[in-house]
Protein backbone atom coordinates (compact mmCIF):
# COMPACT_ATOMS: atom_id res chain seq x y z
CA UNK A 1 0.00 0.00 0.00
CA UNK A 2 1.52 3.74 -1.26
CA UNK A 3 0.51 6.70 1.44
CA UNK A 4 2.11 10.00 1.02
CA UNK A 5 2.53 12.30 4.25
CA UNK A 6 2.00 15.68 3.72
CA UNK A 7 4.10 18.25 6.49
CA UNK A 8 2.18 20.67 7.21
CA UNK A 9 4.52 23.07 8.42
CA UNK A 10 7.03 25.15 5.72
CA UNK A 11 9.50 25.69 8.93
CA UNK A 12 13.16 24.69 8.38
CA UNK A 13 12.65 22.39 11.27
CA UNK A 14 9.44 20.72 12.56
CA UNK A 15 8.61 17.92 15.00
CA UNK A 16 5.23 17.07 12.61
CA UNK A 17 8.47 16.39 10.35
CA UNK A 18 9.90 14.43 12.76
CA UNK A 19 6.62 12.46 13.47
CA UNK A 20 5.98 11.45 9.40
CA UNK A 21 9.91 10.57 9.35
CA UNK A 22 9.42 8.35 12.59
CA UNK A 23 5.78 6.53 11.06
CA UNK A 24 7.87 6.01 7.87
CA UNK A 25 10.93 4.71 9.63
CA UNK A 26 8.93 1.95 11.77
CA UNK A 27 5.96 1.43 10.13
CA UNK A 28 7.18 0.20 6.77
CA UNK A 29 5.11 -3.29 7.59
CA UNK A 30 2.15 -1.61 6.94
CA UNK A 31 2.56 0.59 3.96
CA UNK A 32 5.08 2.58 2.17
CA UNK A 33 5.07 5.91 3.00
CA UNK A 34 6.77 8.99 1.07
CA UNK A 35 6.74 12.69 2.96
CA UNK A 36 5.95 15.27 0.97
CA UNK A 37 6.96 19.19 2.00
CA UNK A 38 5.10 21.75 0.98
CA UNK A 39 8.21 24.75 1.13
CA UNK A 40 7.80 25.15 -2.57
CA UNK A 41 4.41 25.48 -2.31
CA UNK A 42 3.56 29.25 -3.36
CA UNK A 43 1.03 31.61 -1.64
CA UNK A 44 -2.21 30.60 -2.69
CA UNK A 45 -3.62 33.89 -5.16
CA UNK A 46 -5.97 33.15 -7.61
CA UNK A 47 -5.22 36.32 -9.61
CA UNK A 48 -1.73 34.75 -10.47
CA UNK A 49 -2.87 31.42 -11.04
CA UNK A 50 0.19 28.95 -10.68
CA UNK A 51 -1.83 25.49 -10.71
CA UNK A 52 0.47 24.11 -13.84
CA UNK A 53 3.48 25.05 -11.87
CA UNK A 54 5.88 22.38 -11.12
CA UNK A 55 5.87 22.31 -7.48
CA UNK A 56 1.79 22.43 -7.63
CA UNK A 57 1.59 19.22 -10.27
CA UNK A 58 3.97 17.27 -8.48
CA UNK A 59 2.34 17.17 -5.40
CA UNK A 60 -1.06 17.13 -6.51
CA UNK A 61 0.50 13.32 -9.03
CA UNK A 62 1.74 12.15 -6.11
CA UNK A 63 -1.78 12.20 -4.01
CA UNK A 64 -3.20 11.14 -6.81
CA UNK A 65 -1.22 7.83 -7.22
CA UNK A 66 -1.55 7.12 -3.47
CA UNK A 67 -3.95 5.27 -1.90
CA UNK A 68 -3.98 7.38 1.20
CA UNK A 69 -2.97 10.39 2.52
CA UNK A 70 -1.55 11.10 5.92
CA UNK A 71 -1.63 15.05 7.03
CA UNK A 72 0.89 15.97 10.28
CA UNK A 73 -0.22 19.29 11.11
CA UNK A 74 0.82 21.73 13.95
CA UNK A 75 -1.04 24.53 15.54
CA UNK A 76 -0.75 28.19 14.98
CA UNK A 77 -3.19 30.53 16.96
CA UNK A 78 -6.24 27.71 17.10
CA UNK A 79 -5.67 26.75 13.92
CA UNK A 80 -3.37 25.09 10.96
CA UNK A 81 -0.52 27.06 9.48
CA UNK A 82 -1.52 29.82 6.51
CA UNK A 83 1.20 27.58 4.36
CA UNK A 84 -1.07 24.51 4.99
CA UNK A 85 -4.35 26.36 4.07
CA UNK A 86 -2.97 28.00 1.02
CA UNK A 87 -1.71 24.40 -0.35
CA UNK A 88 -5.17 22.89 0.26
CA UNK A 89 -6.40 25.99 -1.34
CA UNK A 90 -4.59 25.26 -4.58
CA UNK A 91 -5.53 21.49 -4.34
CA UNK A 92 -9.12 22.61 -4.25
CA UNK A 93 -8.87 25.59 -7.31
CA UNK A 94 -8.84 24.21 -10.14
CA UNK A 95 -7.47 20.61 -9.67
CA UNK A 96 -8.79 18.22 -7.01
CA UNK A 97 -6.88 15.87 -6.09
CA UNK A 98 -7.84 14.65 -2.40
CA UNK A 99 -11.47 14.12 -3.89
CA UNK A 100 -12.78 11.17 -2.60
CA UNK A 101 -8.70 10.36 -0.63
CA UNK A 102 -8.89 9.07 2.59
CA UNK A 103 -7.16 10.96 4.67
CA UNK A 104 -5.65 10.81 8.26
CA UNK A 105 -5.12 14.09 10.23
CA UNK A 106 -2.03 13.84 12.92
CA UNK A 107 0.10 16.29 14.63
CA UNK A 108 2.04 17.49 17.15
CA UNK A 109 2.55 20.70 18.86
CA UNK A 110 4.28 22.09 22.40
CA UNK A 111 1.36 21.92 24.12
CA UNK A 112 -1.18 19.44 26.31
CA UNK A 113 -3.41 19.81 23.50
CA UNK A 114 -1.27 18.42 21.17
CA UNK A 115 -3.25 20.02 17.83
CA UNK A 116 -6.54 19.51 18.65
CA UNK A 117 -7.60 22.97 17.76
CA UNK A 118 -5.87 22.60 14.52
CA UNK A 119 -7.03 18.93 13.93
CA UNK A 120 -10.91 20.03 13.92
CA UNK A 121 -10.13 22.51 11.49
CA UNK A 122 -8.25 20.43 9.33
CA UNK A 123 -11.29 18.26 9.30
CA UNK A 124 -13.68 21.33 8.38
CA UNK A 125 -11.90 21.80 5.51
CA UNK A 126 -10.98 18.32 4.28
CA UNK A 127 -14.60 18.14 4.12
CA UNK A 128 -15.42 21.44 2.47
CA UNK A 129 -16.89 21.05 -1.49
CA UNK A 130 -14.15 21.57 -3.89
CA UNK A 131 -11.46 19.64 -1.53
CA UNK A 132 -14.16 16.12 -0.68
CA UNK A 133 -11.69 14.48 1.05
CA UNK A 134 -12.64 10.95 2.74
CA UNK A 135 -11.14 11.80 6.63
CA UNK A 136 -10.83 8.74 8.67
CA UNK A 137 -13.31 9.48 11.95
CA UNK A 138 -11.99 9.32 14.95
CA UNK A 139 -8.72 7.90 16.13
CA UNK A 140 -7.35 11.73 16.67
CA UNK A 141 -3.80 11.26 17.57
CA UNK A 142 -2.53 14.31 18.95
CA UNK A 143 1.10 14.49 20.44
CA UNK A 144 1.74 17.35 23.45
CA UNK A 145 4.81 18.49 24.68
CA UNK A 146 6.61 17.52 21.12
CA UNK A 147 10.38 18.79 23.20
CA UNK A 148 9.95 16.18 25.14
CA UNK A 149 8.48 13.13 22.86
CA UNK A 150 11.37 12.24 21.08
CA UNK A 151 14.94 11.16 21.80
CA UNK A 152 18.20 12.43 19.99
CA UNK A 153 17.61 9.83 17.51
CA UNK A 154 14.31 11.22 16.98
CA UNK A 155 12.29 8.10 18.03
CA UNK A 156 9.50 8.56 20.07
CA UNK A 157 10.23 7.89 24.32
CA UNK A 158 7.09 7.29 25.45
CA UNK A 159 5.47 2.95 24.55
CA UNK A 160 1.75 3.73 25.25
CA UNK A 161 2.31 6.53 22.68
CA UNK A 162 4.01 4.45 20.19
CA UNK A 163 1.68 1.76 20.90
CA UNK A 164 -1.64 3.95 20.19
CA UNK A 165 -0.29 5.50 17.20
CA UNK A 166 0.02 1.77 15.80
CA UNK A 167 -3.15 1.19 16.57
CA UNK A 168 -4.49 4.53 14.62
CA UNK A 169 -2.12 3.69 11.52
CA UNK A 170 -3.44 0.05 11.54
CA UNK A 171 -7.07 1.06 11.87
CA UNK A 172 -6.59 3.94 8.74
CA UNK A 173 -5.18 0.85 6.69
CA UNK A 174 -8.32 -0.78 7.39
CA UNK A 175 -10.19 2.46 6.52
CA UNK A 176 -8.42 2.88 3.19
CA UNK A 177 -9.68 -0.93 2.44
CA UNK A 178 -12.86 -0.54 3.36
CA UNK A 179 -13.05 2.86 1.19
CA UNK A 180 -11.69 0.66 -1.94
CA UNK A 181 -14.18 -1.55 -1.52
CA UNK A 182 -16.60 0.77 -1.49
CA UNK A 183 -15.58 3.10 -4.64
CA UNK A 184 -14.70 -0.42 -6.83
CA UNK A 185 -11.74 -0.76 -9.00
CA UNK A 186 -9.98 2.46 -10.01
CA UNK A 187 -9.61 2.88 -13.72
CA UNK A 188 -7.71 1.51 -15.73
CA UNK A 189 -4.54 3.76 -16.75
CA UNK A 190 -4.59 4.96 -20.05
CA UNK A 191 -2.60 2.85 -23.18
CA UNK A 192 0.88 3.34 -23.81
CA UNK A 193 1.85 3.85 -27.84
CA UNK A 194 4.56 2.04 -27.25
CA UNK A 195 4.44 2.41 -31.51
CA UNK A 196 4.61 6.15 -31.11
CA UNK A 197 2.17 6.79 -34.08
CA UNK A 198 1.54 9.92 -32.72
CA UNK A 199 3.54 13.40 -33.07
CA UNK A 200 4.40 15.89 -30.36
CA UNK A 201 6.09 19.26 -31.11
CA UNK A 202 9.32 18.19 -31.06
CA UNK A 203 8.63 15.05 -33.68
CA UNK A 204 10.69 14.88 -36.47
CA UNK A 205 7.98 14.35 -39.17
CA UNK A 206 9.43 12.82 -43.03
CA UNK A 207 11.48 10.79 -41.34
CA UNK A 208 10.67 7.33 -41.28
CA UNK A 209 11.28 6.08 -37.70
CA UNK A 210 12.16 2.24 -38.84
CA UNK A 211 14.98 3.15 -41.05
CA UNK A 212 18.71 2.83 -39.60
CA UNK A 213 19.61 6.05 -41.21
CA UNK A 214 16.66 8.09 -38.77
CA UNK A 215 19.40 10.22 -37.25
CA UNK A 216 20.74 11.24 -40.99
CA UNK A 217 17.01 11.68 -42.24
CA UNK A 218 15.84 13.93 -39.26
CA UNK A 219 19.38 15.90 -39.80
CA UNK A 220 18.36 16.79 -43.33
CA UNK A 221 15.02 17.89 -42.41
CA UNK A 222 15.82 20.07 -39.03
CA UNK A 223 19.44 21.38 -40.03
CA UNK A 224 20.22 20.68 -36.42
CA UNK A 225 23.32 22.56 -34.68
CA UNK A 226 26.53 20.34 -34.87
CA UNK A 227 30.27 20.05 -34.64
CA UNK A 228 31.46 24.10 -33.30
CA UNK A 229 27.95 25.48 -33.21
CA UNK A 230 26.98 27.06 -29.73
CA UNK A 231 24.22 25.47 -27.74
CA UNK A 232 22.68 28.02 -24.99
CA UNK A 233 21.86 25.54 -22.20
CA UNK A 234 20.28 26.47 -19.20
CA UNK A 235 23.02 27.33 -17.00
CA UNK A 236 25.91 27.54 -19.76
CA UNK A 237 27.21 27.58 -23.25
CA UNK A 238 28.87 24.63 -25.30
CA UNK A 239 29.33 23.53 -28.39
CA UNK A 240 27.51 20.68 -29.66
CA UNK A 241 31.16 19.26 -29.82
CA UNK A 242 31.80 19.49 -25.97
CA UNK A 243 28.27 18.32 -25.35
CA UNK A 244 28.86 15.05 -27.04
CA UNK A 245 32.35 14.97 -24.95
CA UNK A 246 30.71 15.34 -21.73
CA UNK A 247 27.70 12.84 -21.74
CA UNK A 248 30.55 10.43 -23.42
CA UNK A 249 32.40 10.93 -19.84
CA UNK A 250 29.53 9.92 -17.89
CA UNK A 251 30.32 6.69 -15.78
CA UNK A 252 27.11 5.38 -17.03
CA UNK A 253 24.73 4.63 -20.27
CA UNK A 254 22.27 7.04 -21.42
CA UNK A 255 19.25 6.88 -23.14
CA UNK A 256 16.82 9.86 -23.80
CA UNK A 257 13.34 8.55 -24.54
CA UNK A 258 10.36 11.18 -25.23
CA UNK A 259 6.88 11.68 -24.15
CA UNK A 260 6.02 9.84 -27.79
CA UNK A 261 8.04 6.68 -26.54
CA UNK A 262 10.31 7.28 -29.44
CA UNK A 263 14.00 6.63 -28.63
CA UNK A 264 16.11 9.65 -29.60
CA UNK A 265 19.55 9.39 -28.19
CA UNK A 266 22.28 7.18 -26.26
CA UNK A 267 25.72 8.52 -25.54
CA UNK A 268 27.46 6.33 -28.04
CA UNK A 269 30.92 4.78 -26.94
CA UNK A 270 31.02 1.36 -27.05
CA UNK A 271 29.52 -0.95 -29.22
CA UNK A 272 26.24 -2.96 -28.48
CA UNK A 273 28.53 -6.15 -27.16
CA UNK A 274 30.15 -4.17 -24.81
CA UNK A 275 27.59 -2.12 -23.40
CA UNK A 276 25.84 -3.15 -20.14
CA UNK A 277 22.52 -2.96 -22.15
CA UNK A 278 23.34 -3.51 -25.91
CA UNK A 279 21.96 -0.60 -28.31
CA UNK A 280 22.72 -0.11 -32.06
CA UNK A 281 23.29 3.56 -33.87
CA UNK A 282 20.34 2.41 -36.30
CA UNK A 283 17.95 1.90 -32.84
CA UNK A 284 18.02 5.86 -32.89
CA UNK A 285 14.72 7.16 -34.08
CA UNK A 286 13.25 4.23 -33.61
CA UNK A 287 9.47 3.59 -31.91
CA UNK A 288 10.05 1.82 -27.94
CA UNK A 289 7.95 -1.04 -29.21
CA UNK A 290 10.92 -1.52 -31.67
CA UNK A 291 13.51 -1.79 -29.05
CA UNK A 292 11.84 -4.50 -27.33
CA UNK A 293 11.09 -8.10 -27.47
CA UNK A 294 6.88 -8.23 -27.71
CA UNK A 295 6.83 -10.75 -24.84
CA UNK A 296 7.96 -7.55 -22.30
CA UNK A 297 5.54 -5.07 -23.84
CA UNK A 298 3.61 -5.21 -20.59
CA UNK A 299 6.41 -4.37 -18.22
CA UNK A 300 7.97 -1.35 -20.71
CA UNK A 301 3.87 0.03 -20.50
CA UNK A 302 3.85 -0.61 -16.81
CA UNK A 303 6.82 1.79 -16.18
CA UNK A 304 6.40 4.43 -18.68
CA UNK A 305 2.93 5.05 -16.62
CA UNK A 306 4.47 5.03 -13.18
CA UNK A 307 6.59 7.93 -14.36
CA UNK A 308 3.71 9.22 -16.77
CA UNK A 309 1.52 9.61 -13.76
CA UNK A 310 3.80 10.54 -11.75
CA UNK A 311 3.56 7.47 -8.87
CA UNK A 312 7.08 7.26 -9.31
CA UNK A 313 9.73 9.51 -10.20
CA UNK A 314 12.60 6.98 -10.83
CA UNK A 315 12.14 3.00 -11.60
CA UNK A 316 15.02 0.96 -10.40
CA UNK A 317 15.52 -2.34 -11.81
CA UNK A 318 18.74 -4.68 -10.52
CA UNK A 319 19.41 -6.52 -13.43
CA UNK A 320 21.74 -9.69 -12.32
CA UNK A 321 22.69 -11.52 -15.37
CA UNK A 322 25.77 -9.89 -15.31
CA UNK A 323 27.95 -11.96 -13.21
CA UNK A 324 28.64 -11.71 -9.33
CA UNK A 325 31.93 -8.93 -10.45
CA UNK A 326 28.92 -6.78 -11.20
CA UNK A 327 25.61 -4.97 -9.72
CA UNK A 328 24.01 -3.61 -12.47
CA UNK A 329 20.90 -1.25 -11.96
CA UNK A 330 18.82 0.11 -14.79
CA UNK A 331 17.11 3.69 -13.65
CA UNK A 332 14.18 4.84 -15.52
CA UNK A 333 14.07 8.99 -14.55
CA UNK A 334 10.94 10.53 -15.57
CA UNK A 335 11.88 13.95 -17.09
CA UNK A 336 10.09 17.45 -16.79
CA UNK A 337 9.93 20.74 -17.93
CA UNK A 338 9.91 24.11 -16.55
CA UNK A 339 6.11 23.69 -15.75
CA UNK A 340 6.61 20.19 -14.74
CA UNK A 341 5.04 18.28 -17.48
CA UNK A 342 6.44 14.99 -17.94
CA UNK A 343 8.27 15.34 -21.41
CA UNK A 344 10.14 11.75 -21.32
CA UNK A 345 12.39 9.25 -19.68
CA UNK A 346 16.05 9.58 -18.77
CA UNK A 347 17.18 6.18 -18.61
CA UNK A 348 20.56 5.39 -16.64
CA UNK A 349 22.42 2.21 -16.45
CA UNK A 350 25.46 1.76 -14.37
CA UNK A 351 27.29 -0.75 -12.66
CA UNK A 352 27.47 0.26 -8.77
CA UNK A 353 30.34 -2.18 -7.79
CA UNK A 354 33.12 -0.25 -8.35
CA UNK A 355 31.52 2.68 -6.25
CA UNK A 356 30.06 0.46 -3.32
CA UNK A 357 33.82 -0.90 -3.18
CA UNK A 358 35.43 2.51 -3.24
CA UNK A 359 33.59 3.63 -0.49
CA UNK A 360 33.92 0.72 1.59
CA UNK A 361 38.10 0.98 0.72
CA UNK A 362 38.05 4.29 1.96
CA UNK A 363 35.53 3.86 5.09
CA UNK A 364 36.86 1.01 6.22
CA UNK A 365 33.57 -0.82 6.67
CA UNK A 366 32.18 -4.51 5.10
CA UNK A 367 29.39 -5.57 4.01
CA UNK A 368 27.64 -8.41 6.32
CA UNK A 369 24.49 -10.44 6.04
CA UNK A 370 22.47 -11.04 3.08
CA UNK A 371 21.73 -8.27 0.62
CA UNK A 372 18.13 -8.46 -0.55
CA UNK A 373 18.11 -6.41 -4.13
CA UNK A 374 14.85 -6.01 -4.25
CA UNK A 375 14.00 -3.24 -6.07
CA UNK A 376 10.68 -0.58 -6.29
CA UNK A 377 9.97 -2.07 -9.94
CA UNK A 378 10.03 -5.58 -8.75
CA UNK A 379 7.30 -8.26 -8.79
CA UNK A 380 6.62 -7.48 -4.92
CA UNK A 381 5.25 -3.83 -6.42
CA UNK A 382 4.33 -5.03 -9.52
CA UNK A 383 0.57 -6.71 -9.37
CA UNK A 384 -0.06 -6.58 -13.13
CA UNK A 385 2.68 -9.26 -14.10
CA UNK A 386 6.64 -9.04 -13.95
CA UNK A 387 8.70 -6.37 -15.13
CA UNK A 388 11.58 -7.25 -17.20
CA UNK A 389 14.28 -5.62 -16.73
CA UNK A 390 14.76 -4.30 -20.60
CA UNK A 391 16.54 -1.26 -21.36
CA UNK A 392 14.44 1.26 -22.70
CA UNK A 393 15.99 0.79 -25.96
CA UNK A 394 16.91 -2.61 -25.70
CA UNK A 395 16.43 -6.56 -25.87
CA UNK A 396 19.33 -7.20 -23.40
CA UNK A 397 17.38 -8.39 -20.38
Amino acid sequence: MKLVGIVGSNAEVSYNRMLLAYIKKHFGNLFDLEVLEIKDIPLFNQSDDQTMSAPIQQLSNKILQADGVIIATPEHNHTIPAALKSVLEWLSFKIHPLENKPVMIVGASYYDQGSSRAQLHLRQILDAPGVNAIVMPGNEFLLGKVKEAFDDQGDLKEKRTVDFLQTTLEKFVQFIDVVTVMQGPKAAAEPEDLFATGTIETTVEGADMYADDWLEQASEIVKPAAGNDYVQLNRGLLTVDQLNYFLASMPMELTYADNNNQFLYYNYTKEADAMLASRTPGQVGNPLAKCHPERVYKGVEWVIQQLRSGAQDCVKVHVPTHGPDKYVVHNYQAMHDEAGNYVGINEYIWDLKPTIDWYLQQTGQKLVGDVDATTSASVNNHQDGDVDAVSGASEHA
